[in-house]
């Protein structure tokens, strides 16, 4: 991976969740390319281990464990695999998330007729399910915060020890249509200023990145057609982002590197950083 500037990671190990995925994948492969260990977690371990590989054949030192975020078993299990290889955590990546189709409603706005009419095919805001709308706050707020607990605890009183959240322009300004991703990425937000604040005096800087649009896995069908053209959704997102383009994931390297690096900002904690091409600064007109 080619390096926006150089940042010596050489002997800190870092943790990433959900690292088996486009956007945390890269920021796996770039931290161990600054000489991290690098420990890459995911609910699928294929995945997992596919970066890691990855890592390793670029001369990279890295693991691949499966993970559930949302089972405190489960994380102090890999926990214990990291400290037994290579030491306590000193950098770590809360990059787990995702929507669920149950807490998405069909269309962008209520009309009196989705109402009356009844239609099976069409989600109103009455009809989400609360079942998603739970399954969305748990992977994205709760699989932040239990994550934080089990890891932070080998960082306290380490120089340069590091957390980092993945948000979402979503937190700034909420997308139609997806209540409660928009929701759960504002809480996710908000907790990364409540920790920064809780870890200051223990020497744990917590940051977070938010990223406007980038092409993953989950969001593919949503933007592009087959043909590769532009989805009514990928146009309007395109057409609210002043640098009318999506992301690409190298965008974001620099912000993390910046980030974990203790010299360049051993004074920034509780931020949360947008990379999103102008949309959350964008009013549309």
């Amino acid at each position: 991976m080619k390096l926006p500037f150089e940042v010596d990671l050489t002997g800190k190990v870092a943790v990433v969740t959900g690292g088996g995925g486009v956007l945390c994948g890269g920021f796996a492969k770039a931290l161990a390319a600054c000489g991290a260990h690098v420990a890459v977690l995911d609910l699928k371990q294929e995945n997992a281990e596919k970066i890691a590989t990855e890592i390793q054949e670029e001369g990279g030192s890295a693991i691949g464990l499966r993970v559930n975020v949302l089972d405190r078993d489960s994380l102090e299990e890999a926990r214990q695999a990291i400290v037994t290889k290579w030491g306590g955590c000193d950098i770590f990546i809360n990059g787990a998330g995702g929507n669920h189709p149950k807490g998405t409603t069909s269309k962008e706005w209520l009309e009196k007729e989705d109402v009356l009419a009844e239609n099976p095919e069409v989600t109103t805001f009455f009809d989400l399910d609360p079942k998603g709308i739970e399954f969305v706050f748990n992977l994205n707020f709760l699989g932040t915060l239990l994550p934080s607990q089990v890891f932070s605890k080998d960082m306290i009183d380490k120089k340069g020890a590091t957390i980092i959240n993945i948000s979402s322009m979503n937190a700034f300004k909420p997308l139609t249509k997806i209540p409660a991703y928009s929701a759960a990425k504002a809480a996710v937000s908000n907790f990364t200023q409540w920790l920064a604040v809780h870890l200051s005096k223990v020497g744990i800087r917590v940051n977070a990145i938010a990223p406007g649009f980038f092409l993953t896995q989950q969001n593919h069908d949503l933007i592009l057609n087959p043909n590769g053209s532009y989805t009514e959704r990928g146009k309007k997102i395109v057409a609210g982002t002043p640098m009318e383009r999506l992301g690409n994931m190298e965008e974001l390297i620099g912000t993390l590197l910046w980030l974990v690096n203790e010299q360049a900002t051993s004074f920034v904690t509780g931020v949360v950083i947008p990379v999103d091409g102008g949309f959350s600064a964008y009013s549309g007109v």
